[in-house]
């Protein structure tokens, strides 16, 4: 048994990480202190206005445990690195854990290459970015390798010069064919240095090169040549533009701010590259304390560039931070040289933090707006559907549906909405074993108990292993059951509730004569319903879903089975010739339509297999062993 009192007296005077856990083990807090003695007993004094959060967190802990580092420096790391591990419910934590894209020189090769990568290493190659968008990296080095005609193959050169034959790129002039030993390596070194010099963002002198390439092909007719420089000419002056210039020359800061309401807090970080403005991207914060963006502040920090490979000399950051020394000491050794972390007061740069607090609250009201009006969609239209029908609680709510065509491969849907939201990982397929012939109700009568008896074998089982019902993809039941149609269908899905008593509401969708949604059925009524109002538009999402999940199953079984009977039932057709047969005639009517020569002209096929075939589609259709043609299930 872990005595919190005699614990705390064990506690050493040295730096280090503590880890606080629950009753059950889970990790709720990790922190670092200066001294584990001080920091540890803290917690557990009488409250001294640490704020309902901290007060909450600290009545649930069950023990705590530490490691001693050797500094503080080391506890920093160690504390970031178990914190991006566990996720603890009680840190603030940093949502979003992204990788940022860089742009890759091969110069260490002889012949280099660009290329997009996720992260930078220490090699013979040099690296431009981080940049926030993947799309625009992409399309940059299509761009760069149109304009030089750089190589995009893995080849080794110079060994392999010689071996094979040029590709596509080369025929298309988007590669000089280093390959083939069509260019010297000085020569596409040259176009590999205008390549950087773009990278560096020097574009007047490949602009002024298209823009006469372009006039000297209109003077000579070649239109479509001068086409292609101006489309050149026009995405350089894209890239160009893009890159808005911020004061300073040459220097790399990411400029840092925060807002905060009740619930989380947005950090939006301006990232500056060699002087220019290269993208922004804003961060969501979890767990946060209320009122204390400063700590915020901190806590992104430590946990952001502890992931990032790139760090600037310069983070600009709206507040002081706990920690400053300690954590530019840290980043300056993450980096290789020194990092500054200065809080902006008066000019330019205090505008440029004030501008990324403006961004950051507007994306967050922005986010709210667009949380409550998903709200509306999901939750709202749930609370409505609840409402109608009379129910206090609905959260899980689970539609079925049958397809079948004339009674052949009846199958069934399970789908599930949680809180107005589709819930895939819980779908469920049926293969229908007990009902042949389009008998829907005896079909869904097998679907549901089929499915209810799984989840109380499932939860028994569970049970008597001591495991967390979660751990079943059955055992949590609806608290709604939605049936496509009216009161029959409602009334299969009562008797087999009954009939393993079990108490789920039952409603129906009820169609109209036109197959359109006109109300709900429960307790023997029919219930209208606001056919503009948001539960109205969840039921008819929630038929569709059902519909197409049952549908798509069936679909793909009657595929294999048409395949498998109508080419498996011939003699002497096995699965070699049954490949060879679909991928030359690419369907069953032109495989029926074929001749004897032109079925034996397959090296697969000899004469004798080939009359076995032809004959075999010539058989009155009694005689054949398919499945029906229809393309439509149900």
């Amino acid at each position: 048994m872990f005595n919190i009192e005699e614990e705390l007296k064990k506690l050493p005077k040295e730096p280090g990480v503590y880890i606080m856990r629950d009753d059950k083990d889970v990790i709720l807090y990790v922190g670092k202190a200066v001294n584990l003695h001080n920091r540890v007993r803290s917690y557990f004094r009488d409250n001294i206005g640490r704020g309902p959060m901290i007060d909450k967190m600290v009545s649930l802990i069950a023990r705590f445990e530490y490691i001693v580092t050797d500094s503080e420096l080391e506890a920093l790391v160690l504390e970031n690195n178990l914190i991006k591990e566990n996720s603890p419910k009680y840190n603030t934590l940093l949502k979003d854990d992204k990788t940022y894209p860089y742009i890759k020189v091969t110069v260490g090769e002889e012949y280099p290459r660009i290329l997009f990568s996720r992260v930078m290493k220490k090699d013979k190659s040099k690296y431009f970015g981080p940049y926030t968008s993947a799309a625009a990296v992409k399309d940059t080095i299509e761009l760069l390798n149109k304009l030089y005609q750089l190589r995009t193959c893995n080849r080794r050169l110079p060994q392999d010069i010689g071996l094979e034959r040029p590709c596509l790129n080369h025929h298309i002039k988007q590669c000089l064919a280093p390959c083939q030993g069509y260019v010297s390596g000085r020569q596409y070194r040259e176009q590999v240095a205008k390549a950087l010099e773009f990278l560096n963002g020097d574009y007047n002198g490949i602009l002024k090169e298209l823009e006469g390439k372009m006039k000297t092909a209109a003077e000579t007719l070649d239109f479509e040549s001068a086409a292609g420089y101006r489309d050149l000419y026009n995405s350089v002056k894209q890239v160009a533009q893009k890159q808005k210039i911020t004061e300073g020359v040459g220097e790399d800061k990411d400029i840092i701010a925060v807002y905060q309401d009740e619930r989380e807090a947005v950090v939006q970080v301006f990232f500056v590259r060699d002087g220019k403005l290269i993208g922004r991207e804003h961060y969501y914060m979890t767990n946060v304390s209320e009122n204390n963006k400063p700590e915020i502040l901190e806590n992104f920090v430590k946990q952001f560039y502890a992931g990032t490979p790139f760090i600037p000399r310069e983070l600009m950051l709206q507040y002081e931070i706990g920690d400053k020394e300690l954590i530019e000491k840290w980043l300056a050794g993450r980096r290789g040289g020194k990092v500054y972390l200065r809080v902006p007061k008066i000019g330019s740069k205090e505008k440029l933090v004030e501008l990324a607090a403006q961004n950051a609250k507007h994306i967050l009201e922005q986010d709210r707006e667009r949380l409550k009006r998903e709200e509306g969609r999901t939750i709202g239209a749930v609370k409505e559907i609840a409402s109608i029908l009379g129910l206090e609680h609905v959260e899980r709510m689970e539609a079925f549906d049958i397809s079948n065509i004339n009674g052949f491969e009846n199958v069934g849907s399970m789908i599930v909405f949680e809180k107005g939201k589709p819930k895939p990982s819980d779908y469920r397929k049926f293969r229908i074993r007990t009902v042949s012939g389009p008998d829907d109700y005896a079909c869904m009568k097998e679907v549901l108990t089929r499915r209810f008896r799984h989840g109380m074998e499932e939860s028994k089982e569970l049970e008597e292993k001591e495991l967390d019902q979660e751990y079943g993809s059955f055992t949590r039941f609806p608290d709604l059951l939605m049936m496509d149609g009216g009161r029959g269908q409602v009334n299969i899905a009562l008797s087999v509730l009954e009939e393993l008593k079990i108490a789920i509401p039952v409603c129906g969708m009820v169609k109209d004569d036109n197959h359109r949604t006109r109300g709900l059925y429960y307790n023997n009524v029919e219930l209208p319903i606001d056919t503009r109002s948001e539960g109205f538009k969840l039921i008819t999402r929630v038929q569709d879903e059902a519909h197409r999940f049952a549908v798509e199953y069936h679909r793909s079984l009657r595929g294999k089975a048409q395949v498998k009977s109508v080419l498996d039932e011939i003699p002497g057709v096995g699965p070699a010739r049954r490949k060879a047969l679909m991928r030359h005639f690419k369907s069953i009517q032109e495989i029926k339509g074929a001749s004897v020569e032109e079925l034996a002209a397959l090296p697969e096929i000899n004469r004798r297999a080939a009359e076995d075939i032809y004959l075999f589609f010539r058989k009155p259709p009694e005689d054949q062993q398919g499945v029906p043609a229809d393309k439509d299930a149900k």
